[in-house]
């Protein structure tokens, strides 16, 4: 994109009515307005912020600004409806205390001996994966690979049946395409739809794990059920609806991730190069591969970040980036923009996969910081590491399909061969 379109899409910027090279490549635009209106008022009245120092100020003041969602949400769903209910319900929209105490039941089945011992499991999934693509000789990097692994995490820490997961990818790409700045008709009906569907599985779910607890140190639906102790148990609808949100945090993110990264090395030859060598020699010195990629893992996630933007809703007066700003305001944190900074990253247009002091905020800051972020980057390390080692020479054989979202960055999309 030049910079003269960089500059057109930004003048008239509206997240309800974007064109569809900003889906193709928003950092020029991004960068246009980091330099030149970082506190940017939108046409809604609301406010978009590019800097990495303004938006981790916000999400540093949480007292200032709110994560509650009840007064954007509720003439965009509509009271009663099934996704004004799930997306005012659940933990990452939300303020304490209903946010603190489900981030510390979720927390609880997410230690780092927990995850360490999803590590086996997940190795097995993405090598069946792999044969699976080898017996074909290649496959679609997001519908037989990406969008595989989280669903079947997810479903383990939830205990769904393996039989039963089928509708799982479908409900999760529904109810978080209502997010969208701009919902359309089909999507609304569709997002409420999967939501009722989803509550509807749940509750079957929750009757049996009530009868048939599972152990709760690994069980992230048992440990929801029960609670941490006396007085922290969750309502009906808390437990139901931030069970839908472990799904759809842990789903597209992850496979934005991975997608996201073996697209990436196609288009940067150089890195692609440098990174092979490394699992290469991993390989022959018998270090596990999971443990040495994350530098790259977090490059990966900082340079074409799964969820590009945020909101907080200001509780009173303030001033940010500084621009007085009246109680009540929306803002809008664009974390795409963010980890693209220059004032904070060197070179930050470059996939540098030896890049230190990676401080991106793909994973959000603060209270808010995502709960699975352990989680993610083994799913990424394993994923990718094992993905290049079994097919260094794979190519795309043809263009991929982005999803075309604003919030959400990824492939719908991306065929590739092992050549």
């Amino acid at each position: 994109m030049s910079t003269a379109r960089a500059r057109e899409i930004a003048a008239s910027l509206d997240l309800r009515a974007l064109p569809a090279d900003f889906y193709a490549n928003p950092y020029p635009v991004y960068a246009w307005l980091r330099e030149h209106e970082p506190v940017r008022c939108m046409p809604d009245g609301s406010y978009f912020l590019t800097r990495y120092a303004d938006i981790v100020a916000v999400y540093r003041d949480a007292l200032t600004f709110s994560s509650d969602k009840k007064v954007e949400f509720t003439p965009k769903y509509g009271a009663g409806s099934p996704l004004l209910a799930h997306h005012t319900t659940s933990l990452v929209f939300n303020d304490p205390p209903l946010h603190t105490r489900v981030r510390k039941l979720i927390m609880g089945a997410l230690t780092r001996r927990a995850i360490a011992d999803m590590e086996p499991g997940l190795i097995t999934l993405v090598d069946g994966l792999l044969d699976a693509m080898e017996t074909k000789g290649g496959g679609d990097l997001i519908e037989d690979f990406a969008s595989a692994i989280p669903v079947e995490i997810i479903g383990n820490l939830l205990g769904v049946p393996h039989t039963e997961r089928g509708p799982l990818r479908d409900w999760s790409l529904a109810i978080l395409g209502a997010l969208e700045p701009k919902l359309t008709p089909e999507q609304e009906a569709l997002g409420n739809r999967s939501v009722t569907e989803f509550t509807t599985y749940l509750k079957t779910l929750v009757t049996e794990r009530r009868q048939h607890p599972g152990d709760p140190e690994h069980d992230v639906l048992t440990r929801l059920i029960q609670g941490e102790d006396a007085g922290q148990g969750l309502s009906e609808t808390e437990l139901l609806q931030n069970c839908v949100f472990i799904l759809n945090a842990g789903h597209e993110t992850t496979t934005n991730l991975i997608g996201n990264a073996l697209v990436a090395l196609q288009e940067w030859p150089d890195a692609k190069a440098e990174l092979l060598s490394k699992v290469e020699l991993l390989g022959q010195n018998g270090h596990g591969l999971e443990a040495d990629l994350t530098f790259e893992i977090d490059e990966f996630l900082r340079f074409e970040s799964s969820n590009q933007l945020s909101n907080r809703r200001a509780v009173k007066a303030c001033t940010v980036g500084g621009l007085d700003l009246p109680e009540g305001t929306l803002l809008t944190l664009c974390i795409g923009a963010a980890n693209r900074d220059p004032a904070q990253f060197n070179q930050p247009e470059q996939l540098d996969l030896a890049r230190e002091n990676n401080r991106h905020l793909a994973f959000g800051f603060g209270i808010h910081q995502c709960a699975g972020l352990s989680l993610a980057r083994l799913e990424g390390r394993i994923a990718v590491g094992r993905f290049l080692q079994r097919f260094p020479n794979y190519v795309l054989s043809a263009a991929p399909t982005r999803g075309g979202r604003a919030r959400f960055r990824g492939f719908l999309k991306a065929p590739f061969l092992i050549a």
